[in-house]
């Protein structure tokens, strides 16, 4: 029996998400299984953009490698060592690529910071003003009157690097804290809104501030360049921000390609820089998206810059590389997920020992071999599957019916309606093959 010790409220997120079907947002140091060889290069880049560096990392998997549950691993890993996070799924309408400003919204809509799981961003901006006050007060022992000027002064200080690009953050971040300390707190929102990249502010709340307009493609930049000095002064080690399922953009038209293809050289090429100190850019994407005509390869410059050699023996992949490979799940893999999955949801549970006897690790290979034949033979593909019938069909069974046994009550059925379109496609080309078996050929005797 593995040893779980987590607390109560982390084991109850990991098996609800996994009942869902769907990567858990924590807890997931427990369940990484494979990962280790990644361990020391990723800790090593996080402590060197911790100390002022900046870091991009391409992550490459077929679906079901677990390319979402590394880029997960690594946020969780990151917050243990103080960053701030962000994932963002890229998408031709929600989030397109190639607007950087719509880009740079989902971040601070999604910033978590290792206390606050969620829309952060306010907590974030208070906090570094709280900050900037102490430092004055540490500094002397100013009146009232001087104590709002020499804020003011250590804060043009502060962002006097971010005001030269993007002046209007520095002006909105000043109105903001004067709002706020004079109770005007709908402007002061509006403001934070604004700073935070959402368009439809007041035009009253930006006058206010003495700016202008909306956030575009270029100021963007200067914002999250602003966010990372915010981040830096407030102590916190950085951003880890991870853009999710960029091989969306191979089925984008070409124009909207060809241009978010170039925002992302444009972010490498800043990164390259020095532009954005504390910076971890982590993206994802599939071997196609990397190798193929409709993906990087398109660009030129893109391509060269995330060239990785991937003809040598998996063992000898460098994990220190721009782009890193994952190898999916094997059918050994698979089966110690399952137990460790298994053994966090029984130290949850007063059916324990119950649930350690009848589902053994026998019956999780058995359950694991069964899924992947459903998908094809598959394995790589299997594991969200897998692990959704474990608990939600399974283990839930066991801990409440004192005479469930999987073996004689339960038959595994996959419906296409609970399949996405890659395990759809699997257990159809399974079906396929099945169906042309060499005892099923007509051979016209």
């Amino acid at each position: 029996m593995a040893d779980v010790a987590i607390s109560p409220r982390r084991r109850r997120e990991i098996i609800d998400a996994l009942r869902r079907g769907t990567v858990p947002q924590q807890g997931l140091d427990i369940m990484a299984v494979g990962l280790g060889r990644f361990e020391a290069a990723i800790d090593d880049e996080l402590d060197a953009v911790k100390h002022g560096a900046a870091q991009f990392k391409a992550v490459r998997g077929e679906y079901g490698s677990g390319k979402t549950f590394f880029s997960r691993w690594l946020t969780e890993r990151a917050k243990k060592k103080n960053f701030v996070t962000a994932e963002i799924q890229i998408s031709e309408t929600e989030t397109p690529l190639y607007k950087l400003e719509k880009v740079y919204r989902r971040v601070v809509e999604n910033l978590s910071t290792p206390t606050v799981s969620s829309g952060a961003f306010s907590d974030v901006i208070d906090g570094w003003l709280y900050v900037l006050g102490q430092d004055v007060q540490l500094a002397g022992r100013p009146d009232a009157a001087d104590l709002e000027i020499r804020t003011d002064e250590l804060l043009e200080k502060r962002l006097a690097s971010v005001s030269k690009e993007a002046p209007a953050f520095a002006m909105a971040l000043r109105a903001y804290r004067q709002m706020s300390a004079s109770s005007k707190n709908a402007e002061a929102d509006a403001l934070l809104a604004w700073l935070g990249g959402q368009p439809h502010v007041s035009a009253s709340a930006r006058r206010s501030a003495g700016v202008r307009g909306e956030l575009d493609h270029f100021g963007a930049l200067g914002f999250l360049q602003g966010l990372l000095t915010v981040l830096r002064d407030s102590d916190y080690a950085g951003l880890v921000l991870v853009l999710d399922e960029v091989e969306t953009l191979q089925r984008m038209r070409s124009d909207v390609r060809e241009k978010s293809l170039n925002a992302l050289r444009q972010l490498m090429d800043e990164v390259d820089s020095g532009r954005f100190p504390g910076l971890y850019l982590l993206m994802t994407g599939t071997p196609a998206f990397y190798d193929g005509h409709q993906g990087v390869q398109r660009l030129a410059p893109l391509a060269q810059r995330l060239q990785t050699d991937f003809g040598t023996d998996a063992r000898f992949d460098n994990p220190r590389a721009t782009q890193i490979r994952l190898h999916g799940f094997t059918p050994d893999s698979l089966v110690e997920l399952g137990s460790r999955v298994r053994d966090i949801y029984a130290a949850g549970t007063a059916a324990g020992e119950r649930i350690h006897a009848v589902v053994g690790d026998a019956y999780i290979a058995d359950l694991a071999a069964a899924v992947a034949g459903e998908l094809g033979g598959r394995t790589g593909v299997a594991p969200r599957v897998f692990l959704k019938k474990l608990v939600a069909d399974v283990l839930d069974r066991v801990d409440q019916f004192p005479d469930f046994d999987p073996r004689e009550h339960y038959e595994l059925t996959l419906g296409a309606s609970e399949l996405t379109d890659v395990e759809r496609e699997a257990q159809t080309r399974g079906d396929l093959r099945a169906a042309l078996s060499v005892d099923d050929v007509d051979l016209g005797f």
